[in-house]
């Protein structure tokens, strides 16, 4: 049974914190800050990281990040589609780690599994908030620079094939982003998910299927990557 990741109970609330919480976009500004790290912990487990955090231990806290933040910020923009909102979630799974880490059990959940599970759902909390509005369209960057048309064709497909992947319905884009992005297996994705293998593998054909419709109307050229 993977942790609770939803808000903390009654019983924590009322307990005073013995960390705080950290400033605020503290763990998006390490994806560029590199402070120097205490030699003997750079080595450590995941798990090990973590029990040094509930401890209370920042520099455990920030070799954490920065082996993660890349990949949950991904994970996280390609599911929103909104790199903004990704950064965002990326803070709160951390700044979740800093505060709960104390309550992670080894016998629980690998640790990546259950931050991808927190961010899965705090991405899911956004776009149920999101649901009723208009799907924003997203114009392509605009450049002066000239590109070869290989480049070109390279730069659209991309944005052709992450608008597609926007419209699929969340539990199928979320399958596809970690099975084929995040390189998950199917049975990773199955934990995080908190699915069966089969659900998730009826995910993952539904997905490609969609994804193969909305993109039948590109022209042969442009998918085969070619002007």
């Amino acid at each position: 049974m993977l942790p609770t990741i939803g808000a903390p109970s009654s019983r924590l609330v009322s307990r005073p914190s013995r960390k705080p919480p950290p400033p605020q976009n503290h763990w998006t500004q390490l994806h560029s800050v590199h402070a120097p790290a205490k030699v003997s912990a750079v080595a450590d487990s995941d798990q090990e990281l973590m029990e040094q955090i509930g401890l209370g231990d920042r520099d455990a806290c920030r070799i954490l990040v920065e082996r993660h933040l890349d990949r949950i910020l991904a994970f996280a923009e390609r599911t929103l589609g909104n790199r903004s909102e990704a950064e965002e979630v990326a803070q709160e799974v951390f700044t979740r780690v800093w505060l709960h880490a104390a309550r992670w059990k080894r016998t629980e959940a690998k640790v990546t599994t259950w931050l991808f599970r927190v961010a899965m759902n705090l991405c899911l909390n956004r776009i149920a908030k999101h649901r009723e509005t208009s799907l924003e369209v997203v114009a392509e960057p605009a450049s002066d620079e000239p590109q070869p048309p290989i480049g070109i064709a390279k730069k659209e497909l991309s944005w052709h094939v992450n608008r597609a992947l926007q419209e699929l319905p969340e539990k199928q884009r979320i399958a596809i982003n970690l099975c084929h992005y995040q390189g998950w297996k199917n049975s990773e994705a199955a934990e995080i998910m908190d699915l069966s293998l089969e659900a998730v593998e009826s995910l993952l054909a539904r997905g490609r299927r969609g994804l193969k419709n909305k993109l039948s109307e590109i022209g042969p050229e442009l998918l085969r990557g070619e002007r």
